[in-house]
């Protein structure tokens, strides 16, 4: 076996193991579930909703991916006009509704991060979630991302193996300094759009109009047809 062909095995070996199953997209719907659930009894929040946004919405997480979702209002100004405070409040709330419903634990506030955040983890499947308040762009992100996904699936094949490598190598923990999981992310779109020939094209031509003001609208990014395709049959350790 030539050492090609032993690292597409070893790859392909990995991918199998890292790739989520149905039970876990399974898992995770459940608990989004849930979580609408419990911000629809809470008076302070009557009419927000819970969007899911990251790895999971993007289909590039891995069996163990934790959960990001954003509470939205209707009118996102009313959160941006009472600013950080009034989202640490909120979280707080949110905090206190979920210990009195329980299936969760390991409840964690962190109030003073650039984006507040709410950490807990579900009793299904452990799955650990990031709550935070009026957080479209990362929404932006994602979505985007799963456009791009869905251009090319070698693309999501390898962002799984290069978060895999960067976890085994202790290099995708940004509290330590090291890269999160989106600029990884990143690094990889980077590569695919520079290696030659490129496989994927500049983000402007992916998405030639404005994706804030259309995912505003509708919360919803419609992939329609890829407006850049090239037939290059190379596999991922290839690339």
């Amino acid at each position: 076996m030539s050492a090609q062909s032993a690292l597409d095995n070893t790859l392909r070996e990995i991918l199998h193991v890292v790739q989520p199953l149905p039970e876990d997209w399974t898992a995770r719907s459940q608990i989004i579930h849930e979580l609408r659930q419990a911000i629809e009894s809470m008076e302070c929040l009557r009419g927000a909703t819970v969007e899911p946004f990251g790895s999971f919405v993007s289909n590039l997480f891995t069996r163990w991916g934790d959960l990001d979702v954003s509470i939205e209002f209707t009118n996102g100004s009313f959160v941006s006009s009472n600013g950080k405070k009034q989202k640490q409040r909120l979280l707080g709330d949110v905090m206190n509704a979920l210990r009195q419903k329980g299936g969760w634990r390991k409840y964690q506030l962190i109030p003073n991060a650039r984006v507040p955040i709410l950490k807990v983890e579900s009793n299904i499947q452990n799955v650990s979630c990031d709550i935070s308040i009026d957080n479209l762009k990362c929404q932006v992100k994602s979505k985007l991302l799963l456009w791009i996904s869905e251009m090319d699936t070698r693309f999501r094949d390898m962002v799984l193996l290069v978060k895999e490598w960067a976890k085994a190598h202790r290099i995708n923990n940004p509290r330590a300094g090291t890269f999160n999981s989106y600029s990884l992310t990143l690094l990889v779109l980077f590569h695919f759009q520079t290696c030659s020939p490129a496989i994927l094209p500049p983000l402007k031509d992916i998405y030639p109009g404005n994706i804030i003001d259309d995912l505003k609208g509708t919360f919803h990014l419609s992939t329609g047809d890829p407006i850049f395709h090239i037939n290059w049959p190379l596999v991922v350790g290839e690339i």
